[in-house]
């Protein structure tokens, strides 16, 4: 029996479909290609491994994993209540839960400061307590976290969406516990979904530059990661900005190509047997 979903002339695309196709790719493919033209490959080591590149490499490596893990810690429970909960207060949440996908970054840098700066909201609190988060690394992963959030969120929340409630309601009427339900049947049924939005967050926050500067600001070591660093060499040597910047497309690349598009891809072989 032929799987449903392979290729087959039931499931041909009109050829006028390919012209806007093709046009779309290149349009995303080719502003790459003309950076990595610009690359000077002779001076690439160099420029990739000076004292502040690899400070801003590693600390946007160590933020990216720890606002990664807040976003599965906070994100996964958010995803199956909203699509789980049927209720006026879920559906009033939801858009507030979503809002930072099109907020600027910036908004969002200024609203964490609110929140957690100095004298924010409860950032007074906490100074008083002797426990300061604004311009640390601390502020860092926060504002990488506010971010990402949503595209965890939104993945999983489809994923438990499609895969929904039939074989947890089937567990629990075999007897199974509510936490071995989640466990061993809930979790397992959204891997793909929970893999593809921990990836779609992880590179997100590798990437993250506005909330980070306005929330974080831009000391060596402590908050300037890898964008803020690429932002800066841009003006004293573009060269530099150039090289860090292909960087940070490869480990995007590899993040995103190399652990998210081969797990899926396992997790869909193994549904579709």
């Amino acid at each position: 029996m032929r799987r449903i979903g392979a290729s087959g002339p039931g499931t041909a695309l009109p050829r006028w479909v390919f012209l806007p196709a093709v046009l779309g790719g290149l349009f995303v493919v080719l502003p790459l290609v003309a950076m990595a033209l610009r690359v000077d490959w002779s001076r690439f080591w160099p420029l990739i491994t000076s004292t502040s590149s690899r400070e801003a490499l590693l600390l946007s490596l160590r933020t990216a994993a720890a606002s990664t893990a807040l976003c599965l810690l906070f994100g996964v429970p958010m995803a199956m209540v909203l699509a789980r909960g049927s209720g006026r207060v879920i559906r009033a949440v939801r858009p507030l839960i979503l809002l930072p996908l099109v907020l600027p970054p910036v908004v969002g840098g200024i609203a964490l400061l609110y929140a957690f700066g100095r004298l924010g909201l409860l950032g007074h609190y906490l100074e008083a307590a002797g426990i300061r988060i604004a311009f640390t690394t601390t502020a860092v992963v926060l504002a990488q976290t506010f971010v990402s959030l949503p595209f965890l969120v939104i993945a999983l929340e489809g994923a438990a969406r499609t895969a929904g409630a039939d074989y947890d309601i089937v567990a629990a009427t075999l007897g199974a516990r509510p936490a071995t339900v989640w466990w061993r049947v809930t979790l397992p049924l959204l891997a793909p979904g929970l893999v593809s939005g921990a990836v779609l967050a992880f590179a997100r926050s590798l990437g993250e530059f506005g909330a980070t500067l306005t929330f974080a600001g831009s000391r060596q070591g402590v908050t300037r990661t890898l964008p803020l660093e690429i932002y800066l060499q841009r003006e004293s040597d573009p060269d530099a900005a150039v090289a860090l910047s292909f960087l940070l497309v490869a480990v995007a690349a590899v993040v995103v190509l190399g652990l998210g598009a081969r797990r899926l891809a396992g997790w869909n072989a193994q549904v579709s047997t």
